[in-house]
């Protein structure tokens, strides 16, 4: 019975099961697989064999670290620096439209006791690295000293005087009525309206005018008209000084009794000639000069009177002075005269 059975055992293992699909010729059978799993167990290595490492489930990265990997980095850098620009922003626009609170000023009384001890000591409000700032306006009833050096950013009006020691502007100055006791000017300065000066003027350069100069009186040591300079004088001309000196006179040309003299300057004058009796040729008068010329001057005579009419006078000169003389016999007992102008 038992052999009856294993036949047919046989035969329906070798059936195949409904269930179980039939190995195709692309399979290999399950001979087959024992030996490829055989040959593949052979030639795997002894890390590929260990059952320990084919149990490890593979880890897979989570999903924070995934997401940073797929988005940049700069990215989201530039997008954390507009999130942060737009919260400051905001920040500042809801400030700016708050209502500034009032300030609250505290008025603080000093007693009697306090102000004794303020006006009988120094107060010193700081060291000189620290800057104090007044907000508000400042009254100093007594007197202010500012040992080190005074900046000002706006005007400066003063009520009464100022005294200054040295005072040096460097931009533009505008002084409405200023009382200068000396001032010296290193520039040149130009002076737009009427200049009065009450006292002396003295220039130690030249001067140039380019316009008319009137003057009630005007001395000058040397007067040079330059170019094609013309001298115009409305009125007369004098030429004042010291009298020149008589040197000698001839009493061959004066007469028995007759006399000369000299009434003006070195410029011009007059030689008044009174003759005696027994007249003869000879020089009435020799004149020196009180200051001598550099050359040898030009002597202009010009006879006065009939007198000198009837003589032939003559002119002898140096640089030193001149002398008045006629050829002939002058008129006895008669008055005439002889003007003179002389220039270098």
């Amino acid at each position: 019975m038992e052999e009856d059975k294993k036949p047919a055992e046989a035969e329906n293992s070798a059936a195949p099961s409904p269930t179980q699909p039939s190995p195709s010729l692309d399979q290999p059978t399950e001979g087959q697989d024992n030996g490829n799993e055989a040959a593949a167990a052979s030639n795997a290595s002894p890390i590929d064999s260990d059952p320990s490492a084919d149990s490890e489930p593979v880890k897979k990265p989570s999903g924070i670290k995934a997401f940073i990997k797929k988005v940049n980095i700069y990215l989201l850098g530039f997008i954390l620096l507009v999130v942060l620009a737009g919260f400051i922003a905001a920040i500042s626009f809801f400030n700016s439209k708050k209502t500034p609170p009032a300030p609250n000023i505290v008025n603080q009384n000093l007693t009697q006791d306090q102000l004794k001890q303020l006006s009988n000591s120094n107060s010193t409000i700081g060291d000189t690295g620290q800057t104090l700032t007044i907000q508000g306006s400042a009254i100093i009833t007594g007197q202010a000293l500012v040992r080190g050096d005074l900046n000002v950013a706006g005007s400066i009006k003063l009520g009464g005087d100022m005294a200054v020691q040295n005072f040096s502007a460097a931009g533009t100055s505008n002084l409405a009525a200023t009382q200068i006791q000396s001032l010296q000017v290193a520039e040149g300065s130009t002076l737009k309206g009427p200049v009065t000066v009450q006292n002396d003027l003295t220039v130690g350069g030249a001067a140039s005018f380019n316009k008319p100069i009137t003057a009630n009186r005007l001395t000058v040591t040397t007067l040079i008209l330059s170019g094609n300079a013309v001298l115009q004088v409305p009125n007369h001309i004098a030429f004042t000084g010291a009298s020149p000196r008589r040197q000698s006179t001839d009493s061959s040309a004066l007469g028995s009794g007759g006399s000369a003299s000299i009434n003006g300057s070195d410029t011009t004058g007059t030689v008044n000639v009174n003759t005696g009796g027994g007249t003869g040729r000879g020089c009435f008068v020799t004149v020196s000069f009180n200051r001598p010329f550099t050359s040898t001057p030009h002597v202009l005579i010009t006879p006065i009177g009939e007198g000198a009419g009837q003589t032939d006078y003559y002119v002898t000169r140096s640089t030193s002075g001149f002398s008045i003389c006629t050829h002939n016999a002058a008129p006895t007992h008669a008055n005439f005269a002889f003007d003179y102008f002389i220039t270098g």
